[in-house]
C-alpha cells in the first residue's frame, strides 16, 4: 500500500517465476474515481516494462504515483516473504 491523491491505495501483485503477471487495485477509498481510473493506466506500463521505473500518468500524477509506490511496497514484501 502507498499514499495516493486522496489516501491509501492498496494493490495486489501477482508474480510467476519472478515476473509481474497482474496488478489489481484492491482498495482506494479516498481516491477520486476519475483520477484513479486514469492512474491505473500506469499498470500496463509496469507490466510491459517489468519495472516500477515508469512515467506517471499526466493529469493523475498522485494516483499513478500511489499505484507505483504500492507495487514497490508489495514487491518488497514478496521479496522478504
Amino acid at each position: 500500500e502507498a499514499q495516493g491523491f486522496g489516501g491509501t491505495i492498496q494493490v495486489q501483485v501477482t508474480l510467476a517465476s519472478d515476473e509481474i503477471t497482474d496488478i489489481q487495485v484492491t482498495s482506494a477509498p479516498g481516491e477520486d474515481s476519475a483520477y484513479l481510473s486514469q492512474g491505473e493506466g500506469v499498470i500496463s506500463s509496469i507490466l510491459s516494462a517489468q519495472s516500477t521505473d515508469v512515467d506517471t500518468i499526466s493529469g493523475a500524477t498522485f494516483s499513478s504515483t500511489g499505484i507505483i509506490n504500492a507495487v514497490v511496497d508489495a514487491l518488497g514484501k514478496a521479496e522478504n516473504a
